[in-house]
């Protein structure tokens, strides 16, 4: 792993040994870092000897995927696995007291929450960062647990843990600006994307998921099209276009004004409350903020070199496109005749 000013100085806890927990561990034991995934579960000696080892047998078997696919050596995967100390509850008290950063992954139940986040206050060392991994509490409902709130956020983490780079880090009101510089840090020391957030319900990627999920649920109850049909055009339609470009961005590629009319018609024919255009996208149209050709819109694009941004974009598309097998096809003969 290479220096970076806030790479990790101890090992890193993790509080909850479930799917999520035992992904993190394995995002840090990849790049270097030693960890300490804790059962947050009381379990006699066999019971948490079996734990262990289904533990172990799972990253392991995580590591050997991607060794497969020659991401990583198998002579690496064995010293990967052996960064992650696994210790029930009980015996990690003194370990806890020396991580410099500990992540709660306990179940999404705000009781079990509670007892988690006291439990790493009252053990954990003063000035460690506490995070809390929930997907189901806003960060500011849950800083009332913690003992030093300005070192509490949340940091919403995607599954597959160890594979997806994004990291939503929400910052509640009374959470420091030097705990989110050090926590963002640390996740960038490790290869990972934190996306900066205030305190909301549902994140970023959890909410707009939620929408595109409901909404393609619904074109499959009007009968509009089959889950088939729905999930191939987002694959090879939607799914291609927003890895290459953001939403916002693609409608100031596009035009807000696009938007604006696409959105009014959509809430006249369908439903006027899903479809509704924000405030903000019919204010920027009425300002002349419609994107690129105004050279504003969601971004700024006054002191930007326009051609050369979109000629970026558009090579790593075709990248990926390429990847996916979907480029158009070429053909040296002449094309079939067609029947008139």
């Amino acid at each position: 792993m290479t220096d970076h000013p806030s790479d990790p100085s101890g090992p890193i806890g993790i509080i909850g040994a479930g799917r999520m927990g035992r992904g993190i561990a394995l995002c840090f034991a990849m790049a270097g870092v030693p960890c300490l995934l804790v059962d947050f579960k009381e379990r006699d000696k066999a019971d948490r000897a079996a734990l262990e080892a289904e533990v172990r047998r799972e990253l392991a078997g995580d590591l050997e995927f991607l060794a497969a696919l020659d991401l990583l050596s198998r002579q690496d995967i064995s010293p990967m696995v052996d960064r992650i100390r696994f210790m029930g509850f009980r015996e990690a008290q003194d370990d806890l007291a020396r991580c410099a950063l500990v992540f709660e992954a306990v179940p999404e139940v705000m009781a079990i929450k509670e007892n988690g986040l006291r439990w790493i206050s009252r053990h954990g060392a003063p000035e460690a960062i506490i995070a809390s991994t929930t997907s189901t509490f806003v960060v500011d409902d849950l800083a009332r647990f913690t003992a030093g709130p300005e070192r509490f956020v949340n940091a919403h983490w995607l599954n597959p843990a160890h594979l997806m780079p994004l990291v939503e880090v929400s910052q509640g009101a009374a959470t420091a600006e030097d705990t989110m510089d050090r926590l963002i840090g640390m996740l960038e020391a490790i290869g990972k994307i934190p996306a900066r957030l205030g305190a909301s319900a549902g994140y970023i990627v959890p909410r707009i998921q939620a929408l595109a999920m409901n909404e393609a649920a619904r074109m499959v109850e009007e009968g509009v099209a089959t889950a088939a049909e729905i999930d191939k055009a987002v694959r090879v339609g939607f799914g291609v276009r927003f890895a290459v470009l953001g939403l916002l961005e693609f409608t100031d590629w596009g035009g807000g004004d696009i938007l604006y009319y696409a959105s009014n018609y959509l809430s006249k024919m369908i439903d006027k409350d899903r479809f509704r255009v924000p405030d903000i996208v019919a204010r920027n149209m009425s300002e002349g903020r419609n994107g690129l050709r105004d050279g504003e819109g969601f971004y700024d694009f006054s002191n930007m070199d326009v051609e050369a941004y979109r000629r970026d974009r558009l090579e790593n598309f075709v990248r990926l496109l390429r990847h996916l097998d979907l480029l158009p096809r070429r053909r040296s003969a002449p094309p079939p005749a067609y029947p008139q």
